[in-house]
């Protein structure tokens, strides 16, 4: 049996990780009487968004959400500590982070290409979730041919104006900010004609209409710009720099770089939860967890499990990963995904027809809630990058194969 992690860390990691773990008990949010989401993608009704978005705010007034961000920006510049806490409440399994995209994508983003003036007006209130951002990349002809987005950003005296149409935007009904990736050079190369702008959603001329998924649930949403004002100080960046800009975005939300503000995507179900589900489950008068078959199934997704677990602290050290340094933080993304989608899929199976019961049936297993994650899992092995585009990745950039034409 491997030792408690707290006591195969240095001293200082390991008292601040006890001291995270009791914060964490003490004050972690009890049942709101509501269906919560799943992760950030699910968000819809005001009374989901802001109760975590008060639980987001209660995290960074302790303290412990932007350990890792200059304090000058509103951080605590105690690099290193963010992980800690992030495993604590993946192992706590609290309520996730509301300004995900702010917190993982949009800030760690600013602090690379910010100026100053953006990085001092942007940063804090994403800690605080004062501020919730939201993605415009992908459009309805642009997924994962990203540099083929249509949308334009003109020059409009000091400024710019935006037409267009983006999709899958998460949390655009609730956000200040988007994170826009638009075409300002049609007569130059796909790559070089884009530029990276810090957009604002309430500016005129935008329309944003919710999605519903194959669930039933809300948080997607359409974006539509029709010739929408933006401030000229909105652009990231230099002009013509949006691929390179937005290429640093999605290595961040790929998980493959550190400098997040906190948080983690969703609640993480575990094999531990599918092997208690196997023991609740009757298949021919007895546990499905007596099945042979079945047991063999969750020792193959245990291991699959550990060694997730395992990679990502060989990850962080570099003297282990000498030949090929990016090879697991490039693989983070598509491995993660599609265990929880396994995952899901082997509890769906194993509560048989009663998988197709819904949220609000009393006979549902565990209220619904593995059907329910094995249907979003989809938008994780969809969203940043389809599981196809990260074999790509991992092809080219990790064994050097050439690319397909």
């Amino acid at each position: 049996m491997s030792q408690p992690i707290e006591e195969t860390e240095p001293r200082e990691i390991a008292e601040f990780r006890r001291e995270v773990r009791a914060w964490i008990e003490a004050n972690r949010p009890g049942d709101p009487g509501f269906k919560l989401p799943q992760s950030f993608l699910e968000v819809e009704s005001d009374r989901q968004f802001e109760f975590l978005r008060a639980w987001q705010r209660k995290l960074y007034e302790a303290g412990y959400l932007g350990l890792d961000w200059p304090a000058e920006y509103g951080g605590h510049g105690r690099e290193g500590l963010q992980r800690i806490v992030s495993q604590e409440m993946a192992r706590a399994r609290t309520p996730f982070m509301v300004n995900t995209i702010g917190l993982q994508w949009a800030g760690p983003t600013i602090l690379v290409y910010g100026s100053d003036a953006q990085k001092q007006r942007m940063l804090k209130p994403i800690l605080s979730a004062e501020e919730i951002w939201c993605q415009g990349f992908s459009e309805p002809g642009a997924g994962s041919d990203l540099a083929s987005v249509q949308t334009r950003a003109e020059r409009a005296g000091d400024g710019w104006t935006v037409t267009g149409h983006k999709v899958w935007t998460t949390l655009a009904q609730h956000a200040k900010w988007m994170i826009l990736l638009a075409r300002t050079d049609p007569d130059v190369g796909k790559y070089d004609g884009l530029s990276y702008f810090l957009f604002p959603m309430d500016a005129a001329g935008v329309t944003v209409q919710p999605l519903v998924k194959m669930s039933g649930e809300g948080g997607f949403n359409q974006v539509i710009f029709d010739a929408s004002p933006m401030p000229g100080d909105a652009l990231l960046g230099e002009l013509g720099q949006g691929w390179q800009v937005a290429m640093t975005t999605l290595t961040h939300e790929r998980g493959a770089a550190d400098g997040s503000g906190g948080g983690s995507l969703g609640a993480s179900e575990g094999v531990r939860q599918v092997a208690d589900l196997a023991t609740r489950v009757r298949r021919h008068g007895r546990p499905a967890a007596a099945d042979p078959a079945m047991r063999e199934r969750l020792a193959d997704l245990w291991i699959r499990e550990e060694a997730l677990r395992l990679a990502s602290l060989r990850a962080r050290v570099p003297g282990l990963n000498p030949e090929r340094p990016l090879a697991l933080r490039l693989m983070n993304k598509l491995v993660f995904s599609e265990f929880a989608q396994d995952l899901a899929d082997v509890a769906c199976e194993l509560e048989g027809p009663a998988a197709t019961l819904w949220l609000g049936d009393p006979n549902a297993p565990d209220r619904a809630e593995w059907p329910r994650a094995y249907m979003n899992s989809f938008g994780m092995t969809i969203g940043g990058g389809t599981s196809e585009i990260q074999r790509n990745i991992l092809g080219e950039r990790v064994l050097d194969l050439p690319k397909g034409k």
